[in-house]
């Protein structure tokens, strides 16, 4: 398949999937622990479920420091796992370089979150995407082959007219358009699988819609599956078709968009929608009578020695002492169309436990 579109079937076949991914970063040892046998390490990521299909948009959400872009590098191969099992249409994947890792990457690309660091500064843009065509096989058998491609790419991420871009340098182009170029990049391996990291995050906030309605097209017409990774969970709702919330490297809320922030679940997923900026709210803003409900205190915990239980007990107003020693299992609860799924891994839901 070359550069040029086609207008393949919608499915939703399961491409890639991960089952109890985990990631531990051990810490670099002290003097004083060079004594003792205590071997202490980050827990990043804790026993990940999650499946992406074709033609669909699976949105990660989570503050900062969640585990979110580990999640990304984890399923893009950067990162050797610590324990868990990672599926490319249904057969598992380990790759540590080479040829293995080539092939894996036509089928799986990531998208930066900062465009103008991933693009080397003193190359044009038509050498990042010749590069990319030819890594992966793309670039066809003559010149004019390869320069009919890299116009196609443009094309497809309506950077228009192509020829104006491809011999710019990354400083002579926007933010936006920076970031559409890291986009094509990745299409020039033909994937099956787009890993989004923020992809908007670093964007002037009057182009990042250009930039999702871009995605989102090129989800429709190319059957992709995409991962967008994100801290605002009101994007995820205007773009993915189904929302996972990630609290200290665990997922504590998942399912249908519009389930999961119209009727949150978890009061860390309800916390976040409380944290998004609403214009209905601007006339309540300081009114004690009016704060949220799940207001809650504190600060993230520590990933080197995580809370038992449930990661959100020590920040929860509604924490029971069932919570801070029992992991919690998902719950599964009513979905607002009718399809898809909902659960919430919460104590609260458990059958007798009081709402």
């Amino acid at each position: 398949m070359t550069a040029t579109d086609t207008e393949p079937a919608t499915t939703h076949e399961v491409v890639l999937e991960a089952e109890g991914l985990t990631k531990h970063f051990p810490v670099r040892r002290g003097l004083r622990s060079l004594f003792t046998r205590e071997r202490k390490a980050v827990h990043a990521v804790d026993d990940l479920r999650l499946t992406l299909r074709r033609g669909r948009v699976t949105a990660l959400v989570g503050e900062s420091g969640s585990g979110k872009s580990t999640v990304a590098r984890l399923l893009a191969q950067l990162y050797p796992r610590t324990s868990g099992d990672i599926r490319l249409h249904g057969e598992t994947i380990t790759v540590h370089g080479g040829r293995k890792f080539r092939a894996y990457c036509r089928q799986v690309q990531m998208i930066f979150q900062d465009p103008f660091a991933s693009l080397n500064p003193v190359h044009t843009v038509r050498y990042h995407l010749t590069r990319a065509l030819k890594i992966h096989g793309r670039d066809g058998k003559t010149s004019a082959e390869l320069e009919d491609n890299l116009r196609q790419l443009l094309l497809r991420v309506q950077l228009t007219p192509p020829e104006r871009y491809l011999d710019k340098f990354p400083h002579e182009l926007s933010g936006g358009q920076r970031q559409r170029v890291s986009i094509a990049r990745a299409l020039g391996a033909d994937p099956e699988v787009l890993l989004a990291d923020e992809p908007v995050s670093m964007l002037d906030v009057s182009i990042r819609l250009g930039v999702l309605n871009l995605l989102r097209d090129l989800k429709e017409r190319l059957n992709l599956a995409i991962l967008y990774i994100t801290h605002d969970i009101a994007s995820a709702r205007y773009f993915a078709d189904e929302t996972m919330v990630m609290y200290a490297g665990r997922l504590v809320e998942g399912g249908d968009s519009e389930t999961v922030t119209q009727q949150p679940a978890h009061p860390y997923t309800r916390l976040l929608i409380e944290s998004a900026p609403d214009p209905d709210r601007l006339d309540r803003v300081g009114d004690p009578k009016d704060a949220p409900e799940d207001e809650a205190g504190g600060e993230p915990p520590s990933l080197i020695a995580p809370p038992t239980g449930c990661r959100f007990h020590p920040r929860c107003i509604h924490a029971m002492p069932k919570c801070s020693t029992e992991l919690p299992p998902r719950f599964e609860l009513p979905v607002i169309s009718g399809e898809g799924e909902h659960w919430a891994a919460c104590w609260l839901y458990e059958e007798g436990a009081a709402k």
